[in-house]
């Protein structure tokens, strides 16, 4: 398939694709992942960047193709030059002065220019062809990036997200109970201290909530402008905390890290082999170069149009240019890619470095955080069992309204911590996964 059939086919998937999207304002973190990769401006701008490398191919192709050109020109002399002549040739009687140019000079040509022989041109169309490849590393690196700001951004709306379910679960609970309680108190089994401190703890409730949505709809519009996502549209998101951590990650804990996973060392080989080319293409100006000419051209000349003559020339040639010397110019470009070959390459050793050390932090990291998610659930579970107990407590008279009151606050304050858990733990294994270079 050519590239403008590839072309159309993407256009047309891209079209379908927004379509889809503008008709449906709901996502999981994978879809708003994919709908960032088409529509976010830093990969747009990649994109074009792989389209130039492409254009710099055909480019540096055409630089070694034959170059034909035609041109034309028209001269009309208001004074035709005029030449002396020696005595000798006028006998000193005949005129002192001649003209060898006729008043209209009519030319048109046709000029062909051909490389024969050039090594720089054969480096240059490698190079050019390795540029594209960096373009399109580059490319995966954008690519890389906006999937971590969408994760970033994503997994915070979940949180909040969950701690607005939950914090509506709550409030209907407590709700429930203030209602039971009032119903006691008028039945003259409770005071009404026990209904004020229901009633308080449930407007604390209600106003922490409104809070909540706040910094909800803010990390909504946070995620709207990292995918890039219409003014004005609703969005909402699908997925939930619980949900993204059915997979196993015990594979990601012992893992061989996989240098070439990531696309910044990619980004640096390529880089090294850019170097590479560049010392070629210095080396190859020792080497002569040949070039092939020829031109045809058909010129006019006379005082009018009607009695003057066409005076017909073609010719062919070579052109040979040898460097023989430059002063150490080339040497020292040599010298100075070369040493540019080294940099890149001193980077790319650290990069490694890097990478094993995040990896590392990463996997102690996640470790850390299943360990306190485990923790965090085991302390609500205990939490929910006091609240309950304390319930039934106070149900039965045995129990005060300040002691449902503490294990109210206890029981919330676990399942925040629980969830802030879930969430650290979800982090963490991204970051993991994005630190061995899985997407």
């Amino acid at each position: 398939m050519n590239h403008p059939k590839r072309l159309l086919l993407g256009l047309i998937f891209v079209c379908f694709f927004q379509l889809g999207y503008s008709q449906s304002s709901e996502m999981s973190m994978e879809q708003a992942i994919d709908y960032a990769l088409i529509n976010s401006p830093e990969i747009q701008d990649a994109l074009l960047k792989v389209q130039d490398a492409e254009a710099q191919i055909l480019q540096s192709k055409s630089t070694g193709l034959p170059q034909l050109s035609a041109n034309g020109t028209y001269q009309r002399y208001f004074k035709v030059p005029l030449v002396p002549l020696p005595p000798e040739f006028t006998g000193g009687s005949g005129p002192t002065e001649v003209s060898f140019v006729q008043k209209n000079n009519l030319t048109g040509s046709v000029n062909l220019d051909a490389m024969v022989f050039d090594a720089a041109y054969f480096v240059a169309l490698k190079a050019a062809r390795s540029a594209r490849n960096y373009a399109q590393v580059e490319l995966m690196t954008s690519q890389r990036v906006v999937r971590q700001q969408v994760r970033d951004v994503y997994l915070p709306v979940l949180l909040l997200q969950s701690n607005l379910a939950q914090l509506d679960k709550n409030i209907e609970n407590l709700d429930a109970l203030r209602t039971e309680t009032a119903q006691i108190y008028e039945a003259g089994f409770a005071e009404q201290l026990d209904v004020d401190r229901l009633t308080l703890s449930l407007a604390n409730l209600q106003t922490e909530r409104e809070s909540l949505d706040r910094q909800y709809q803010n990390a909504l519009r946070a995620l709207r402008f990292t995918i890039n996502y219409p003014e004005g549209q609703e969005l909402s998101v699908s997925d939930d905390l619980e949900g993204l951590l059915t997979e196993t990650d015990t594979e990601a804990l012992a893992a061989k890290v996989d240098y070439n996973r990531r696309p910044e060392v990619r980004l640096l080989d390529q880089a090294v082999v850019l170097s590479d080319y560049n010392i070629q293409n210095f080396k190859t100006q020792y080497l002569p170069n040949l070039r092939g000419f020829a031109g045809y051209q058909y010129q006019y000349q006379g005082n009018d149009f009607q009695n003057g003559f066409w005076a017909p020339t073609g010719f062919v040639g070579l052109s040979l240019n040898i460097p023989i010397y430059d002063g150490g110019f080339k040497r020292s470009q040599i010298q100075r890619a070369q040493i540019t070959r080294s940099q890149v390459q001193v980077q790319r050793n650290t990069m490694e470095r890097l990478i094993n050390l995040e990896v590392e932090n990463a996997r102690a990291t996640y470790t850390s955080a299943q360990e306190r998610l485990d923790d965090r659930e085991e302390n609500l579970a205990l939490a929910q069992r006091i609240y309950d107990t304390t319930q039934i407590k106070y149900r039965e008279g045995v129990g005060s309204s300040l002691e449902v009151n503490q294990a109210e606050q206890a029981l919330y304050t676990a399942q925040t911590n629980r969830l802030q858990a879930l969430y650290e733990l979800l982090q963490a294994r991204i970051e993991l996964k994005e630190a061995l270079g899985w997407e």
